[in-house]
Parts: structure tokens; sequence; C-alpha cells
């Protein structure tokens, strides 16, 4: 058996950047993309392709990704100024450019090097140097695969009221006609996802947060996906409702009446609550604001509740007459 002959090492150019170590350690270039001057650098399939990056310090934290006009772009670390890709240019390579500078010093690179455009990063939250990619194929490609239009139904109502069994339901009934769902269940979800969570308010809202944006996945996914949560407050729900489309937010509400859930009490918490075990309970010690214009009411009054099928044909009912469900 033939011996596997060893990765040839890397050169390392001279001129290295300030504050930068040289690196003899193997390195493959990805589409023939290499390194600053002074970095590592291998043969690859295609030459004349440079990074460059040095750091500009007091500029404010905007990062602008400069693309090379064959339609490719590499994101980096702190880049130079325009001078320094200018001079990239000059020598005949396809450079890309990317630093906390000030726009228009960039603009006076692109003034120079007409067929270059500019792409800025964002930061969002903690998250800095961030860039939105979109691929070829979008929601459009996956609804129309699934037959279908991808949508979140949120259930909301008090614990007991039937939210899970819905949901379930729900789910069977669009899995019978032929459409894909998931359902996002407040209890499971804490299992794993938002296991590091209490029920403090702060930590409630975090949770309904978290569903909201996973929600938001789904249906950009092309699924159907039904979120049963208690989340009581209307700013909560408002934000997730704010996350979609507002047609693609299907809000229902189970509204059975508090003595109807406490004398089910799966859960035996309702007891545990009124024996001052729970604190910040719903319904008992912490409040529940009921939607003031969601698209969908279930009633359900003491003696006279619907059944798990009734309640989802209900809403089965409202997604195929406002065109969800692709025939």
């Amino acid at each position: 058996m033939l011996a596997r002959a060893p990765p040839r090492p890397c050169s390392t150019g001279g001129d290295a950047v300030a504050g930068s170590k040289e690196s003899t350690r193997p390195w493959t270039p990805v589409g023939g993309v290499g390194l600053a001057k002074g970095a590592a650098r291998c043969p690859g399939p295609r030459a004349g392709v440079r990074l460059v990056a040095a750091s500009a310090p007091g500029r404010r934290a905007t990062t602008t990704v400069v693309a090379a006009a064959t339609g490719e772009s590499r994101t980096a670390g702190p880049g130079p100024g325009p001078e320094a890709a200018s001079a990239e240019a000059a020598n005949g390579s396809s450079s890309v450019v990317a630093g906390r500078e000030d726009p228009s010093m960039h603009a006076t690179y692109l003034d120079r090097n007409p067929g270059i455009s500019t792409l800025l990063t964002s930061t969002v939250g903690k998250s800095t140097n961030i860039l939105w990619h979109d691929c070829p194929i979008g929601q459009n490609e996956r609804q129309n695969l699934l037959n279908q239009k991808g949508c979140v139904v949120w259930i909301t109502g008090l614990s007991g009221s039937g939210k899970s069994t819905l949901a379930c339901a729900l789910s069977r009934e669009l899995h019978i006609r032929g459409h894909l769902t998931y359902v996002l269940d407040g209890d499971n979800l804490r299992h794993g996802l938002n296991r590091d969570l209490s029920f403090k308010a702060e930590d409630r809202a975090e949770n309904i947060r978290r569903v909201g944006e996973v929600a938001k996945l789904f249906a950009d996914a092309g699924l159907i996906c039904i979120a049963s949560l208690i989340s009581p407050y209307r700013s909560d729900r408002s934000a997730c409702r704010s996350l979609l489309p507002k047609s693609s937010f299907i809000e229902v509400f189970l509204n059975a009446p508090l003595e109807v859930c406490e004398a089910r009490d799966p859960k035996g918490l309702y007891k545990l609550a009124r024996a001052g075990k729970i604190k910040g309970f719903t319904g008992i010690d912490d409040p529940y604001e009921p939607p003031s214009d969601c698209e969908i009411v279930i009633q359900c009054k003491v003696g006279d509740c619907p059944s798990p099928k009734s309640m989802a044909d209900q809403v089965v009912s409202y997604l195929e007459t406002n065109g969800f469900l692709h025939d």
C-alpha cells in the first residue's frame, strides 16, 4: 500500500503586517483566495485574489465590505483604508476590503474603481459584523414544493384550557390532508431550547421571544407551525406577530374560563398555586391578557366545550378560506 504524501508546507511572504505573526501551518485556499502580504500562502486554483487586513483605530463600528465586480464577496476583520485597496487593484488583483472605515473613505475608493459595489454589515444586539446572505431557493420555492403556504398558528389561553390538545388535533387533521406541520409546545420547549429560563416575568418574555423566532423560521421553511403557549401578555404576542407578515400570524384564543381550567387541572398546578406553593401562576396571582383582535376565538363554557376535532376543524376552515392550504 502506498504511503500518503505529507502536505506541502506553505510559504510566508516578507513584510508582515505590524503585530501579526508569520505562519508556516499548511493552508489550503478556498476558491483561490489568498491572504494579506506577510501571511501564509499556497498556490490555489486561481491566482491574483488577496484579502487585505489591517486595523483602523478610531473609526465607528460600521463594517464596509467592498466586493469585486466578479460578483464574489469575502468578509474579513478590520481592514485597511482605500489607499491600500487601490494599490492592490493597481497590481491587477481582485481585492476584498473589509474594515471599520468611514463610509466616505470607501466612497473615494469606489470612485477610483468603477464596477465595484458596497455591502454594509450589521450590528444586531451583541452580534457585530454580520451580513445577511440570501439563497436562490426561498420561501416561495419551498411553499410550492410543499403545496401550502407557511404560517404560524399561535394558540394562547390559560393553563388547562386545552392548547396542547388542540395543537395535536390540528396537526393530525392537516397531516391527514397531506400538509406538513410542526408543533412548538411550551412545555416541550422548556425541556431543551428554553431549559435555562424560569417563570419570572423577564424569562417568560424571553421564552416567548425565542419561540416566536423559531416559529418564524418554520413558516419561512413553508411549514404550518403550530405554537401552543399560555403567552399571557399581549405585548409579547404582538412582538411575535410583528416578526411575520400580518396575514401569516394566526392567533387562536382558546377562551376557557378559569373555573373550567381549574376543574381540569391536568398537572395539579392550580392546586399548588392556591396553596401558595407556586408563585406568579397565570390566572391566580399573575394576570392573563386575552387577545383583543385575534383571528380565531374558540369558546369553551362550563359544561359545553367543543371536542378537539371540532376545534381543529374550525382552524382548518380558516386556513382553507385564507389560502394557506393549496389544492
